[in-house]
């Protein structure tokens, strides 16, 4: 079984994840994908970049900020970015693609597209208050939506674009997308040691290395669900 057959097999504990209450921006592909077709789609692409060596991190990038613009399953890219570049590197780079993606996103809601976005939204009751109140806490709102899913990634980016946020708080709050980020590309980079079982590659103190990894996957995930609880329950008090 290769790597990214193995990071498909993991999608199952990135449902289990979210519906526990992980980062939106990472746990759409959840609710996203709608067939098996487009998730091979992207592990073949992920395999591709894998194999590009030092241009691998430009073309996952690019990846990413074309999937956030075009409504594509995010965790199945932040699992293979886990999996190709390690926790370290694949959260910088999940981080700036899916900042780049979302400040497109924005942009494109602010000036091309507010109409579609307005049809998009606007029987949401949810977002009708958080419309209200980002223009008085635009940097603390657009925060703490990056930490509570209130709304998919993809289309909160678009949705922000029409209220009056402005630019400068909303790439500011996406220091919120921090936490979610790290447990999904913590989670693909357990794929890359998974992989190594059963080959000569595999490390003679495997049982410990995974025993501490699980330690610290489980420790990564409480956390994250323990902040995006408190982020719930402060936008809820904000918007109010």
């Amino acid at each position: 079984m290769t790597l990214f057959n193995r990071v498909g097999l993991m999608l199952l504990l990135v449902s289990i994840v979210s519906a526990v209450g992980s980062n939106p921006a990472l746990a759409e592909a959840s609710t996203a994908a709608t067939g098996l077709n487009l998730q091979d789609m992207l592990q073949r692409t992920l395999a591709w970049i894998n194999h590009l060596g030092s241009v691998g991190a430009i073309a996952y990038i690019a990846l990413y900020l074309v999937a956030t613009v075009a409504f594509l399953p995010g965790s199945i890219i932040t699992l293979g970015g886990g999996a190709i570049f390690g926790l370290v590197l694949g959260s910088l780079y999940v981080l700036i693609g899916a900042s780049l993606g979302a400040t497109a996103a924005f942009l494109i809601g602010r000036y091309l597209a507010r109409d579609w976005v307005y049809q998009r939204i606007a029987e949401n009751e949810k977002f009708r208050k958080i419309d209200e109140a980002v223009s008085k806490e635009g940097f603390k709102i657009v925060f703490l939506t990056r930490l509570s899913p209130i709304f998919p990634f993809s289309l909160l980016n678009y949705s922000l674009g029409v209220t009056g946020v402005s630019l400068k708080d909303y790439l500011l709050g996406f220091l919120g997308m921090i936490p979610g980020t790290v447990m999904y590309v913590y989670l693909g980079s357990l794929a890359s040691v998974f992989a190594l079982m059963g080959t000569k590659a595999q490390p003679t103190n495997s049982a410990i290395e995974w025993t501490m990894r699980i330690i610290g996957l489980l420790a990564t995930v409480a956390v994250t669900v323990f902040i995006t609880r408190i982020a719930r329950k402060a936008l809820e008090e904000t918007v109010s």
